[in-house]
């Protein structure tokens, strides 16, 4: 059985004649409760062979009860803040005797109450359920010290000269007023160590709340309905959406849009420009550019037509299309990122906390000491009030309150120095990961690149005497009219070299789909589009400059755009996403910490070597390109299996999956919220430099929690001889 803290989920693989049935009963005969979410068993995960289920969902913690991750923090802030403002007059009384009036005892004793029987009382509920079945963990610690130190000062009041009028406590170390063995009164241990507890759960289950983020981000990036082509005849009694128009179909067929949900396999579905593909499925007919980066993390959008595949959420950035459905719901290729997502995070070691480790030995040896203790002065001959104080000071020394902050405080300041430096750090599992991290895994478009397309160089024929303003000029007019983001690119570059110069306006414009656009600019016929497109279309074949100017662009993984007019080709335009200026000096620094930088990207391997170069990373073996998201994956585990500590960093929801395997995911606050939720690290200003700083924070962050937890046990070792 593999448990996820943060998930909630546990994924277990059995052998034999086990029903689902008998795997709940026995996580809840733990203290715990467990569901099969619904999702599972409608899916029929359990396989028959290997006999390992999907998941068991839900598994809570005894001491909150059945709650959500919203409602978990919420119990736990409403118990942070009720006992806080009891704990505070309890400690001010105990602690200062000048404000310590008659029988002031007994109002700290109403206070402290509440805060020990209510406040503490999912450390009780979970130190019974461990006890019941003989472990011992941080809550039995807290449970046994909360109640002993309680308990005790009600023996001392109620049975000792502790409740008499007049009684006042200084600190240890000063005489005290009343001589009698059982003045000592420890409510403000119970009350402070409760609150104090109750402070690092609530900022754990606020991280928690958090967890299953990643998972609604990928899904939320579907349509949410669609227009479906349907014969009005075999219209179901469901769809009950007026017509948008009578006869888009063309074919007798009305459009009516539907629920997603509604969307069954072998539908025909419109997807209009700017809209998102339904769900995954065969284009029937139209031509279009459908931007395919949150699959593929490419700016480059891709070209289909009648018989191309299409991907569910992709957008369609061109023309109209008829697509038919061959995969819905959770068949789609988003829902299987998503469930990649998930397996990613339900297969993450998560390293368990040194001091919980501990707790399994520290805590029978200090009941044991405990009760040595009481042993002890009694057969020396000591009075029984004086051998319980001694005892009980052993369990009150032994509480696990530096225990149970060392990691909370010094995650604080750490995510807060973060947070100044635009670095946000998910939770401290993080700061242990990335310790021993030294292979750094970058993605191209986005993290080193600036994931947009821009026009880099302008060639022009040397024939004709072709300015390189005029085929600008004429170029940026045309595309300015496109949708497609290469046009786009273009026209921008034209503008910003002609230093803003309006551009012309086009007439007869026209665009083949995946080839060019074509329309007249000042009298001039002028078309653009594949080098190819316009020599067999439009008789312009490229002289050897503009030959050698596209190669070069190719060489170099750009796209090439040739232009002409009137008859003849005049120039090539080469349209490339650029290294943004600080990555070279970013790698640069994540080599000095002694990382391996590894260039990931579902690019060409052509234009992932030129970035490589560019930046600096020129390792063998150290440019992996053509690969597809799920591909990420196996080259962090392939990495991993290799025994090394992987980070990666990411911005798009196709690094979703491989973020959420790595050791350390690292993801650009600029990039997809998918993304985001399923890294470790995000980095706001999108500026990989920061990964450096991220890196160097996290491992003097892990330093500091070490150091803590040293002194906690220190001080343990010290004090309870």
């Amino acid at each position: 059985a593999s448990v996820n803290y943060a998930t909630e989920k546990a994924k277990v693989t059995y052998v034999g004649a086990v029903t689902r049935e008998q795997l709940v009963s026995t996580v809840e005969a733990t203290g715990y409760t467990a569901t099969l979410p619904i999702a599972v068993e409608s899916r029929g995960v359990v396989d028959s062979d290997t006999g390992e289920t999907g998941g068991i969902g839900s598994t809570t913690d005894p001491g909150v009860g059945r709650h959500s991750k919203g409602d978990e923090a919420a119990d736990w802030r409403e118990r942070l803040l009720v006992s806080a403002v009891l704990t505070l007059p309890v400690v001010v009384l105990s602690m200062v005797p000048v404000v310590q009036f008659d029988n002031w005892q007994w109002l700290a004793l109403t206070l402290a109450s509440p805060v020990v029987v209510w406040g503490a009382l999912p450390f009780h509920r979970a130190a019974v359920a461990n006890a019941r079945h003989g472990a011992a963990t941080m809550d039995t610690l807290i449970s046994v010290g909360v109640s002993a130190a309680y308990l005790w000062s009600l023996w001392a009041l109620f049975f000792t000269d502790a409740g008499t009028t007049g009684m006042q406590m200084r600190f240890a170390l000063l005489p005290d007023s009343n001589t009698g063995s059982g003045a000592h009164l420890y409510l403000e241990v119970a009350s402070a160590v409760t609150t104090f507890i109750l402070t690092g759960r609530y900022f754990e289950a606020r991280a928690k709340r958090q967890s299953g983020a990643a998972l609604r981000a990928l899904l939320d990036m579907g349509a949410k309905d669609v227009a479906v082509l349907r014969d009005i005849a075999a219209r179901p009694a469901v769809d009950d959406s007026p017509p948008l128009s009578p006869d888009n179909g063309g074919d007798g067929r009305t459009e009516v849009r539907v629920p997603i949900s509604r969307l069954v396999v072998g539908d025909v579905f419109v997807v209009r420009p700017g809209e998102k593909v339904a769900t995954d499925g065969v284009v029937e007919s139209g031509t279009s550019a459908v931007d395919a980066s949150m699959l593929t993390g490419e700016p480059v959008p891709v070209e289909v037509g009648p018989g191309d595949i299409v991907v569910g959420a992709t957008v369609n950035a061109g023309g109209r299309l008829l697509v038919r459905a061959t995969r819905v719901g959770a068949d789609t290729q988003l829902a299987q990122m998503a469930r990649l997502v998930e397996d990613a995070q339900n297969g993450k070691a998560q390293v368990q906390r040194l001091a919980d480790r501990v707790s399994g030995i520290f805590v029978p040896v200090v009941l044991v000491l405990a009760v040595a203790t009481l042993a002890g002065w009694l057969l020396t001959g000591h009075p029984i009030t004086a051998a319980f104080t001694a005892a009980v000071a052993v369990l009150i020394i032994a509480c696990p309150c530096a225990l149970g902050l060392a990691t909370p405080t010094a995650l604080l300041v750490g995510t807060g120095r973060g947070a100044q430096l635009g670095i946000l750090i998910k939770g401290p599992e993080v700061l242990e990961s990335t310790r021993m991290v030294d292979t750094i895994v970058l993605d191209k478009t986005g993290t080193i690149t600036t994931g947009r397309m821009t026009l880099v160089t302008v060639t022009v024929t040397e024939a004709d005497g072709v300015s390189t303003e005029e085929l600008l000029r004429l170029a940026g007019a045309l595309e300015a009219a496109s949708e497609h983001p290469i046009g786009a690119a273009v026209a921008a570059g034209a503008m910003e070299r002609l230093r803003g110069s309006a551009l012309p306006a086009v007439d007869g414009f026209t665009s083949t789909g995946g080839l060019g656009v074509a329309g007249v600019v000042d009298g001039h016929a002028v078309v653009a589009g594949r080098p190819g497109w316009l020599a067999s279309q439009w008789s312009q074949p490229l002289d050897e400059r503009l030959t050698a100017a596209v190669e070069a662009a190719q060489g170099e993984g750009r796209t090439a755009v040739a232009v002409g007019w009137d008859g003849a080709a005049r120039g090539v335009l080469a349209v490339s996403d650029t290294v943004k200026s600080t990555s070279a000096q970013a790698i640069a620094e994540l080599k000095g910490l002694g990382l391996r930088p590894v260039l990931l990207t579902g690019d060409n391997a052509r234009a992932a070597r030129a970035v490589a170069a560019e930046v600096g990373i020129t390792g063998p073996g150290d440019v992996i390109a053509d690969v597809l998201p799920a591909e990420k994956v196996a080259v962090v585990r392939r990495l991993q299996d290799q025994g090394r500590v992987v980070a990666m960093v990411g911005d798009g929801v196709n690094d979703a999956a491989a973020l959420a395997t790595a050791d350390l995911g690292i993801s650009l606050g600029t990039g997809a919220d998918v993304a985001i939720e399923a890294s470790d690290l995000t980095l706001v200003r999108g500026d990989l430099r920061t990964a450096v700083d991220a890196i160097r924070l996290s491992r003097r962050t892990l330093g500091t929690i070490k150091g803590n937890l040293f002194w906690a046990f220190a001080y343990n070792v010290a004090a309870l001889p």
